[in-house]
């Protein structure tokens, strides 16, 4: 008999109706529904389907071309492209707003040339992303189940392979004369000048890593050459990690050690760490949580850093790239956080074994849920009631024509912050314009600041209270009980 799609599910298979087309592309991915599915072939289509992964994000960078329509959103309408518009010009320069071009530019591609050579290079990656994935499936090239339950490799090999010399690579325009030689100070001397124009020799030098601090005084970006040496220096201790668990050769730590022997002095935590290696290298649902729950995290440091510490040149002069990168990375942040979430629910309800954790941190966690819960809860309550009530008085204040009524707090710590930082370092020159009281070239903050920043920790506090909910008692409450 002829085989039909989807041939992971010979009874979907066998659907007369269109519901074969629809549910078997629903399930394409839900590898532990298909048929003689068993842990290690689960773990080779997940390794493979990694390369597809790699393959469309390479497909993606390949084909970004100039946006070349009209933008209809209210917020950038047409006082935007006035805005954006330099003097003299018909129009903005450039009306996209996905920050691929700051990018681009940064990186040494310049002229319309590069960027047709970096597109095949793009695709040719891309293929061969897709061959790696398809050559993973079969027989000969199968990954054991056993190579994927090592975890001390898996960790050095990322530590070191990927993000060591990945680093390592990302920093430009590497000479090993000074390094075989020993004269690494050369590395550091001769320093760009202040009036360098990017992208040019003029008031160029010839340093690749430096230490000068604060932002290009032309492009208001960091210094490349101290994103060098940041690079760099990562890239060393990322090397020395990767040689921290041990392996075959009987030198460093053994994860499983380590956390039986984490456990906390005060009696607080129970039995600490002691079963979590096999609980967390056991269960797929977990691992993914966790790496999802780091990346959510990162993603939201992006967000954040993007634009306080703009790392792409002229990025910082086009506020709505900012503001629309901004946004963007939050909104993935918080997507792969909830991801987070729901596979931890997952994990409680399918793989956790009271047995083999009786009396550690996982344990403690669901015996405290209920504390866990309602102080989640009332935090939300109170920045509900209390930000919400403080927004609706100064409305019907000013609703009133009584401005000089509403109640307004100074959010006096975040401004000590404020002052703090960033004085010695920003721009050439800008040091008495800081110091100065009659303007700020720091964005000031004020009650307005306060309220939104209380609002934004209502959002995330509820978010947060129902995804720790929904997972503490994904099991079972004890008014739903199991």
């Amino acid at each position: 008999m002829e085989l039909r799609f989807p041939k992971f599910s010979q009874g979907l298979a066998q659907d007369p109706t269109t519901r074969r087309i629809w549910f078997g592309i629903a399930t394409a991915h839900d590898f532990e529904s298909h048929d003689d599915i068993t842990e290690e072939r689960l773990y080779q289509n997940i390794f493979a389907s990694h390369f597809g992964q790699l393959a469309i994000i390479f497909l993606w960078m390949s084909g970004n071309l100039p946006i070349a329509h009209a933008i209809w959103d209210p917020h950038f309408g047409q006082p935007a492209v006035e805005a954006f518009t330099r003097g003299g010009a018909a129009g903005p320069v450039n009306i996209a707003y996905f920050g691929v071009y700051q990018w681009w530019y940064t990186i040494g591609l310049r002229t319309n040339e590069d960027l047709y050579t970096g597109a095949p290079f793009l695709l040719f990656l891309s293929t061969l992303s897709l061959i790696g994935g398809w050559l993973h499936l079969q027989s000969k090239w199968k990954p054991s189940l056993l190579w994927f339950k090592n975890a001390e490799s898996r960790f050095n090999h990322h530590l070191s392979g990927l993000f060591g010399f990945m680093l390592l690579f990302l920093d430009p325009g590497w000479r090993l004369g000074p390094l075989l030689t020993g004269q690494w100070n050369l590395y550091a001397q001769n320093a760009d000048s202040s009036n360098h124009l990017f992208g040019t020799t003029q008031g160029a030098g010839t340093a690749i890593l430096t230490l000068l601090g604060g932002f290009h005084p032309q492009t208001q970006s960091l210094w490349l050459t101290d994103i060098a040496y940041h690079h760099l220096a990562i890239a060393f201790i990322f090397l020395i990690a990767g040689h921290m668990y041990r392996t075959n050769f009987g030198i460093g730590h053994s994860i499983n050690d380590l956390l039986e022997a984490h456990t906390p002095p005060g009696g607080r935590l129970g039995r600490g760490h002691k079963g979590l290696y096999d609980t967390i290298n056991n269960s797929i649902h977990f691992q993914l949580g966790l790496a999802l729950a780091s990346l959510g995290v990162i993603t939201s440091l992006v967000a954040q850093h993007m634009y306080s510490l703009p790392a792409y040149a002229f990025i910082a002069q086009d506020f709505t790239t900012q503001a629309a990168l901004y946004t963007h990375h939050q909104y993935i942040a918080g997507f792969i956080m909830t991801g987070a979430f729901a596979h931890g629910a997952i994990f409680f309800i399918r793989d956790y074994n009271p047995e083999q954790n009786e009396d550690n941190v996982l344990a403690m966690m669901l015996d405290h849920k209920e504390a866990i819960i309602s102080h989640l809860s009332w935090a939300s309550l109170f920045l509900g009631f209390h930000t919400l009530g403080l927004y609706v008085h100064n409305d019907v204040m000013l609703a009133f024509g009584t401005p000089e009524k509403q109640i307004l707090i100074e959010p006096i710590f975040a401004q000590w912050i404020q002052s703090a930082h960033g004085r010695s370092i920003w721009l050439p020159g800008w040091l008495n314009a800081v110091n100065e009281n009659s303007n700020s070239l720091f964005l000031t903050i004020g009650p307005g600041d306060f309220l939104v920043h209380h609002a934004i920790a209502l959002g995330l506090h509820t978010t947060t209270l129902i995804l720790v909910k929904g997972a503490l008692d994904a099991r079972g409450s004890k008014l739903m009980p199991m």
